[in-house]
Parts: C-alpha cells; structure tokens; sequence
C-alpha cells in the first residue's frame, strides 16, 4: 500500500477543527454559559488539539486547525442576533461586549485547541515547556472556578432554592413556606437582581415567600434568549403568569403578590391584565409607563446635563446621533452610561458579588443586558400604559423615590392621576431614587406590611 500522502492527516484535523468550530457557533454562540457548556468546550478543545498534534506531522497542522476553528465559528454564529455575536464596536460596552463574549470564547476553546496541539507534538525545549504550562496551569484555575455552582444559603425551618421553572432562573427564599408568596419581576431587559435581593431585602423573607424571577435573556436566564424569535413581548408576559402558576401550585395559593420595578413593571402591569384571577394585589416600584417618551427626556436632560458641567464629549456624541429612538442597542450606551450620574441617582454597590451567581455568569452581566435589550426593548417601547392600562383590576401600592429620574415620574405621575383600581396608593420614599425599594429598604417593608393588612 502507497504511503497516505503527508498532507492527509492535516487535511483530516483541519476538517475536524472546522467541525468542532460550527457545533461551537451553534451550540454556544454568545460564549459558554452554563458550567456544562464551558467544562465541555475545555475538554473536547484539549482532546482535538491532543489528537491533531500527536496523530499529525506536519507542521501545518499548528496553523491550519486553530485557523479553521476560528472561521467556522464565526461563520456559524452569523445567524445569531446581538451585540456579543455582532461586530466588535468601538465602544465603553463594545470593549467589555467583547472580551466577555469572543474573549472568554477563546479562552475556553482555542487556547486549550493550542495547548493540545503544542502537548501533542512534544514540547522539549525548557523555554517551550514553560510557555504552554503557563496558560495551561491558567486554563485551569480558571475552569476550576468556572466549575463552583451558584448557591443560595439554607434558611433552617424555611425554603431556600434556586429553581428552573419553564427553562428560566427564580430564587425562592422564605422563612416560612406557608407564607403569602410574593413574586419579583427585575427592570431592564436582561437584568437581574438576585443580587440585590440578597444584599436589601433579606427581610422580606420573614413577610413572604419571596421569589425573584431572572427574565428571559438575564442572569442564569441568559441562555433562554435563543432562539430571539421566541423572546417576544407576549412570551415575556407569559413567562410571568407560568411562573406564578408555579407559585401558586407549589404553594398552594390561589393568588399571589406581584411586585414589578421599571422595566418589569411594565411587563408586570400587562400580566395583571391578562390573568387577574392569579394576584392578590400589585406592588409597582420604579413604575415604567412609556420608554419611548422616557428615553426623549433623557436625552434632553443628559444633554443639557453634560453642556452644564463641561462633560464635552458626551454632548457631542448625543448631539451627533440626535434624540431617540436609535436603531441599535449602541444608540442608548450614553443613556445608559450617564443617567445615574446626570440625575444624581444614589450609587450602590456592584450586586453581582454574591453565591446566587455563578463565575459566568458574574462576567456575561452586561453581554446579557445588552443582547436582551437589542431583541426585547423595541418591542416595549410600543406601550404606553396611559393609552394601554388605564385601569388594573387588583389592589396596587407605588412605591417611588421622591428623587426619581424625570423621564420616569413625568410619565408616572400623568398615568397615576387617570389610574383606576379597586385601591391604589402611593408612597414617595425620600432621599431615594430609582431603585428605592433597595436604597431604603425599611420603608419598603413597611409597604408591604400596609399590603398584607390591605
């Protein structure tokens, strides 16, 4: 038999690389985000490079299977949609937007297809030895961390979880599991504030049975985005009424408390009018009306903000792009970047410090938010609840800070003076802002003592 001509096996290992790279594109378009997904990037990456530099000869191979890797990855990922699939961009967020998506892509799949290969051909020299043990012995510390679950500490006598209901993340944490169970809906689109819950408002679970929702495309929900044809507004309300029928089952509880902040708010209040018969009363803190006129007044007052204190280079950016609605998530980066700063909100500390996060999902924070945001915020920016939600058939407190940004309470207070419903009342907390319920927390509880007695 002839010899298999030396280009062969190069030609097999690229093939496998390229095979490898699109299951990657499909499998984890926007990075690894699960622990499974990343300890199998890790291992099947170390294997191919293994198997490729060991079983081939040729010196093309060191070229030819990282490159092919890398080219039908990104040739598979096309198809995906947001900002962590997208072309880099020069920008605050594109900078993290990349080094959290491509970055830690790499990390998990073509440094290990590199390390494999080096191992698999022999490393000799002193030198060579300590370059791959280097990232080698770094790959490693970083899968051994990625590895550690996220956890919610046990509450002895009570219920402590964190469930998967219908493929999305709830934390459910109460001192007593006959407890009205009150349930959380999170702000921005592909937020989370399992953080924050666990940082402010650890007494609440000595009220409720409190269970704090990680939306679709947020948090540990941040894999339920795809496919983004199915992350539209009506599954996202939808996906609040599955998780109270959970609740409500569980529990056993005909009704249940809703509590929505900003942008959940919004989402709450469409809920609420779908399927009443499921709430006991609503809780709205932050409260969203129309995003779409928001987003005008914040732009005009984070303009005239940034002309006011010098803040040069912000105002020229915003009056290069003009007032919204942008085309693309990047359009509201400025918005975003300088609101608190430009109202003055009060500042708290980072909330993704805590045990409910895994390592992933701490680093895919703004990946998260920006890629929900880019499917789900055009879609919202369609409702006004003063055209929309005129009435709400369930008793409702507000909860709002009297420092509140002025693209929120304009909007509130014109939907607050028509609202119609059984009871509503609002409560101005001072010295707060946007996230009041967080900021003062004490005030809040005693909200929802005044709810449970209403």
């Amino acid at each position: 038999m002839p010899p298999i001509p030396w280009t062969a096996p190069a030609i097999l290992w690229t093939a496998l690389a390229a095979t490898w790279g699109v299951l990657v594109g499909l499998w984890t378009p926007r990075g690894p985000l699960t622990i499974t997904e990343a300890l199998c990037s890790v291992f099947v990456s170390v294997a191919i490079g293994l198997a490729a530099g060991r079983f081939s000869s040729s010196r093309l191979v060191a070229v030819l299977v990282p490159l092919a890797f890398l080219l039908a990855l990104e040739t598979a990922r096309i198809r995906y949609s947001g900002p962590s699939t997208g072309p880099p961009h020069a920008s605050a967020f594109g900078f993290v937007v990349l080094v959290a998506g491509r970055g830690l892509q790499a990390t998990l799949t073509l440094v290990p297809l590199v390390l494999g290969l080096l191992i698999g051909r022999g490393v000799t020299r002193r030198l060579g030895q300590v370059l791959v043990a280097l990232p080698a012995a770094g790959v490693l510390l970083l899968t051994t961390a990625i590895a550690i679950p996220a956890r919610t500490a046990p509450i002895p006598g009570g219920v402590a979880e964190l469930a998967t209901v219908g493929g999305l993340n709830v934390m459910i944490r109460g001192a007593h599991a006959d407890a009205p169970v009150l349930l959380f809906v999170p702000g921005a689109p592909g937020g989370s504030e399992l953080g924050a819950v666990r940082n402010h408002l650890g007494a609440v679970e000595q009220r409720f049975v409190m269970a704090t929702l990680d939306r679709r495309g947020g948090g540990a929900s941040y894999p339920a985005l795809d496919p983004t044809s199915e992350a539209t507004l009506d599954r996202m309300v939808r996906d609040i009424l599955d998780v109270a029928d959970y609740l409500r089952e569980r529990f056993h509880h005909d009704q249940i408390y809703l509590l929505g902040h900003s942008g959940g708010s919004i989402l709450s209040v469409l809920a609420l009018q779908r399927a009443p018969e499921k709430f006991a009363a609503y809780i709205g803190a932050g409260q969203g009306v129309d995003l779409r006129a928001s987003d005008r007044i914040f732009y005009d007052d984070i303009l005239a903000w940034a002309r006011s204190t010098g803040r040069d280079d912000v105002a020229e950016q915003l009056a290069a792009q003009g007032p919204p609605p942008y085309g693309d998530v990047w359009g509201y980066e400025p918005i975003m970047l300088y609101e608190n700063e430009a109202y003055a909100q009060p500042s708290l500390s980072s909330e993704i410090g805590v045990g409910e996060y895994t390592l992933l999902q701490k680093a895919h924070t703004i990946n998260a938010i920006l890629d929900t945001w880019s499917v789900l915020y055009p879609q919202m920016q369609e409702i006004d609840l003063r055209r929309d939600a005129l009435s709400l058939p369930v008793p409702a407190w507000f909860v709002q800070g009297a420092d509140e940004m002025r693209g929120l309470e304009v909007l509130f207070d014109e939907w607050y003076a028509q609202l119609r419903a059984p009871r509503k009342e609002l409560v101005m907390i001072d010295s707060a802002g946007h996230r009041a319920i967080f900021e003062q927390p004490d005030r809040f509880e005693a909200v929802l003592d005044d709810v449970l007695a209403g």
